[in-house]
């Protein structure tokens, strides 16, 4: 009767530790980071008005969003409290609002325990060729391409016919007044509003072009950048090679092209680093390109070393694609990339709002996979079938 007991007793035991490690489980699955990108642009105007912040944290409740990436430096036009660049979005924000609306929104969400981060776009100017860095620095700040030309569209000559540039004008990183000002900005940003739970970095490459090369020794057929006048000079005094006519051979643009990936990469060290300092707790991540080769040779963004050093908390692939197939293999390959870090997955909801069956779809492959979190791209597509749909998830 006694040995009866004790096998059930047992048993009993190892139900409740099978049972109770298996809800741990569902909780861990339901965990994982679920995010939203809110830009400047968004028509509810998140920033301006607290009704506009209570409607965004109240969807993120419903959709169970547990991380709100926030756009507050794009363009080069300050959306918070600033001392070291123009704000006038930011005073435009005052007078609808009547509060920084920034601090409105870091204490709503961390009392609904959401994380905040703030988003900021770095040597991305868009189109804003008077942005306060330009006024100070002069239009020298710009990257420029092997043909002595800024990027954005405003200059076309008759090359334009066989490449595609990108419609944005971009900082030269290479350029130390560059990356100086960029670094202050995001400083600034954290002392200001210590409640953020860290930086999300975007743009933080050279400019996409159409076809794309991999790398200098095929400038002839596409577009490279770089060739910003402060870059070259820089080059010229380290390596004794002009980069525009001197380079040579194999080893030439090996040099070159690692010496751009560089400029990047002591940005983002700069930047991690600093954030570090004001507090260890705070996370850094950056937006990123999917295709790893392609962004290590064309935009010379090498952000699987930024993991693989332990620069970056995580990065967030940007993701945007119809093809299922195609976003499954480039999330498969960059997961092999962690390093010392994470990642996370950017799904463009914006392509699919019309077909809220094939966002599912792919939001439940792409979490299938395992990535460290998923973020949205973005709250403006977001309507009240999707928060269903999304709560299910």
């Amino acid at each position: 009767m006694h040995k009866i007991k004790f096998i059930l007793s047992i048993c009993i035991i190892f139900c409740f530790v099978a049972i109770t490690l298996s809800s741990a489980g569902d909780n861990l699955r339901t965990q994982m980071p679920r995010g939203i990108w809110v830009s400047v642009f968004a028509k509810d105007k998140v920033l301006y008005s607290k009704d506009a912040v209570i409607r965004l944290i109240a969807l993120c409740r419903q959709a169970k969003i547990n991380e709100i990436y926030l756009q507050v430096y794009q363009s080069g036009k300050a959306y918070y409290d600033s001392k070291l660049t123009g704000c006038l979005k930011y005073e435009d924000i005052i007078k609808s609002a009547g509060v920084d609306t920034i601090d409105f929104l870091l204490k709503e969400a961390r009392d609904s325990d959401i994380k905040v981060f703030a988003w900021v776009n770095l040597l991305s100017l868009g189109q804003n060729d008077s942005a306060d860095i330009i006024k100070k620095f002069g239009k020298d700040v710009l990257t420029k391409d092997q043909y002595n030309r800024i990027s954005g569209r405003n200059n076309p000559d008759e090359s334009d016919k066989y490449y595609l540039r990108e419609e944005h004008l971009f900082l030269e990183p290479g350029d130390q007044r560059v990356a100086k000002y960029l670094i202050s900005i995001v400083e600034e940003i954290v002392e200001r509003y210590p409640l953020f739970s860290g930086v999300h970095l975007d743009y933080l490459r050279y400019p996409m072009t159409v076809p794309f090369i991999p790398g200098s020794k095929f400038t002839k057929y596409g577009l490279s950048y770089g060739y910003g006048p402060k870059d070259v000079e820089r080059f010229k005094e380290w390596a004794g090679i002009d980069p525009v006519s001197g380079l040579k051979n194999v080893k030439d643009y090996i040099l070159w092209d690692d010496w751009r990936r560089g400029q990047i990469t002591s940005i983002v060290r700069r930047i991690a680093k600093r954030v570090k300092e004001k507090s260890p707790n705070l996370l850094v991540s950056a937006a990123v390109i999917p295709a790893g080769e392609r962004a290590y040779s064309s935009m010379f963004q090498d952000w699987p070393f930024w993991l693989e050093d332990g620069i970056l908390d995580y990065v967030v692939l940007m993701n945007y694609t119809l093809d299922n197939h195609l976003a499954k293999e480039l999330v498969r390959s960059s997961l092999c990339h962690r390093g010392r870090g994470k990642v996370f997955v950017g799904l463009g909801l914006h392509l699919m709002k019309d077909t809220p069956k094939a966002f599912v779809e792919q939001y439940k492959t792409i979490a299938s996979l395992s990535p460290d979190g998923i973020v949205i791209f973005s709250y403006d597509d977001i309507d009240d079938a999707f928060i269903k749909d999304l709560s299910n998830l």
